[in-house]
């Protein structure tokens, strides 16, 4: 089963607003770092609720998938945000993987 979240690209106007968007629509809790490193951590655990690192939440395989609306918009804008947001998205999954877990994001971009 899939869980579709909504991301508005248009409210991404640099890294802190990335950062405040995710924190609110993802309910990351409130040490989080607002870098990629601590957006990697707060991902990687969608599916392990007892870790308290979003208030979004999946069973165990199945996938959050990250609906980016002005998708296009945002990778003019900020090239460097949406490079971002889709390698480490990948390193997410790479890093469960390595560790014989599921994948557990997918990214959906609309114009």
């Amino acid at each position: 089963m899939t869980k579709n979240v909504q991301i508005d690209g248009s409210k991404v106007s640099g890294w802190d607003s990335f950062h405040d968007l995710f924190a609110e629509v993802f309910g990351f809790p409130g040490f989080y770092g607002r870098n990629m490193n601590a957006w990697n951590d707060c991902m990687t655990y969608l599916d392990a609720p007892e870790e308290s690192l979003s208030s979004v939440h999946v069973a165990r395989g199945d996938v959050v998938v990250l609906c980016i609306s002005g998708a296009t918009e945002l990778k003019e804008r900020c090239p460097e945000i949406y490079d971002a947001l889709v390698e480490c998205s990948a390193f997410v999954n790479w890093r469960r993987i390595e560790k014989g877990e599921p994948a557990v994001l997918a990214l959906s971009f609309y114009a």
